[in-house]
């Protein structure tokens, strides 16, 4: 029988309790709708969300009125049509590593015939080359190298400042930090305060992935944990070095993980800014990329994450840029993301090696993405590290 008849009717007959779950239905639907539509008007004007309304957004909110509300956000913070970019290359001054991240296709252990060490010549001819095309700095990362001590760092550090006095040294990431904190034995803030006094002027975000302890245990866990990562950028922001945040998302985490993780950027933006030391001067979300990793499993769409970016411009109220992700979701949605909340074009990428790993796209040039600027609406204008234009 149908359970679309009632027994002792008609043949064909609707059963009226029908009618009654899809009245239900939709009033559910209209009730959702409209509070979805107060929440990204809300958002739009400048009210901070709650999280379980972020998480509401990440799981029904249509992309594109996303979209809009997070472009509304970004046009409300900058209203002139500029798009940054920054000319850089990531320097990864060695891929031997000990934490085996389950998602990371580019460390070798200790002993592997492929690992390396550069050595300071050859960072040299790397920085040589950053300023010859016009760059202003390097964003330099690397494994969690077992046999190096604090005092190379310092020496790599001064070794830069000498030879290329204005050059901008934005440099290894939280857990590397706690790394060197664990290998020399030092205090935390006492590392910091030697690697400013060196030549380290910001720190990159690196390392965030999803600041869930249960996330960061099933696929990194010899790796810091969260609060670890958040403790380095909390002192690093008291001693007046500016730091960035960023989120890998697409692996293992949910919807609720990602909105911890902007809850936990967020509170501690809030501290930071309420101490008036230096603050994350950007947000930098990608998406896991699957290629030679063990991790291995499926990558999310291109609309994923632009409803993931989106929802962040909306969400981190107090962090001023948002970075499109070129580099993992390919330049054409790299110039969709900025109607999606990113004010940012990201890096040329002289060089990077870390996500090329694991399958994601490689590198531009300055030429190039200017166009990709310009195609999408917008001015593009050069930035520094710390997102002052350069003219």
């Amino acid at each position: 029988m149908s359970e679309l008849t009632v027994p002792g009717t008609g043949a064909g007959e609707i059963d009226p309790r029908l009618w009654d779950r899809v009245d239900d239905d939709l009033r559910r639907t209209r009730r959702a709708t409209a509070e979805i539509d107060a929440i990204l008007e809300r958002a739009a004007d400048g009210e901070r969300l709650r999280g379980e309304e972020a998480l509401l957004l990440l799981r029904q909110a249509p992309l594109l009125d996303l979209g809009m509300a997070a472009d509304l956000v970004r046009r409300r913070l900058h209203p002139e049509p500029i798009v940054t970019y920054i000319v850089d290359r990531n320097i990864n001054y060695t891929n031997v590593c000990v934490v085996r991240c389950s998602f990371c296709a580019f460390y070798r252990d200790p002993g592997h015939p492929e690992g390396y060490l550069h050595s300071k010549e050859s960072l040299f001819a790397k920085i040589e080359e950053t300023l010859a095309l016009g760059g202003t700095g390097i964003l330099m990362q690397g494994g969690h190298h077992p046999d190096l001590p604090l005092e190379w760092y310092e020496d790599l550090l001064r070794s830069f400042k000498g030879k290329f006095p204005r050059l901008h040294v934005h440099a290894f990431s939280p857990p590397e930090i706690q790394h060197i904190v664990k290998v020399s034995r030092r205090p935390l803030e006492e590392v910091l305060r030697r690697l400013k006094a060196a030549g380290l002027d910001s720190i990159p975000g690196g390392g965030g992935e999803i600041l869930v302890d249960e996330v960061r245990r099933t696929i990194s866990p010899l790796k810091t944990m969260s609060d670890d990562w958040l403790a380095v950028m909390e002192t690093a922001h008291l001693l007046g070095i500016p730091t960035t945040a960023t989120m890998m998302f697409g692996h293992v985490e949910s919807y609720a993980d990602r909105v911890a993780h902007m809850e936990a950027i967020r509170g501690l933006q809030d501290t930071s800014l309420a101490k008036g030391g230096a603050a994350f001067t950007a947000f930098i979300s990608w998406t896991y990329k699957t290629e030679n990793t063990a991790l291995g499993g499926r990558e999310v769409s291109s609309a994923e994450y632009l409803r993931t970016q989106a929802v962040t411009r909306l969400f981190l109220d107090n962090i001023p840029n948002i970075q499109s992700s070129w580099v993992t979701q390919g330049k054409e949605i790299g110039q969709v993301a900025l109607k999606f909340g990113a004010n940012d074009m990201g890096s040329t990428m002289i060089e990077e090696n870390v996500v090329r790993a694991a399958g994601a796209y490689g590198c531009t040039t300055r030429t190039e993405i200017e166009r990709l600027i310009r195609e999408a609406g917008y001015t593009p204008r050069q930035r520094d590290t710390l997102y002052r234009l350069v003219s």
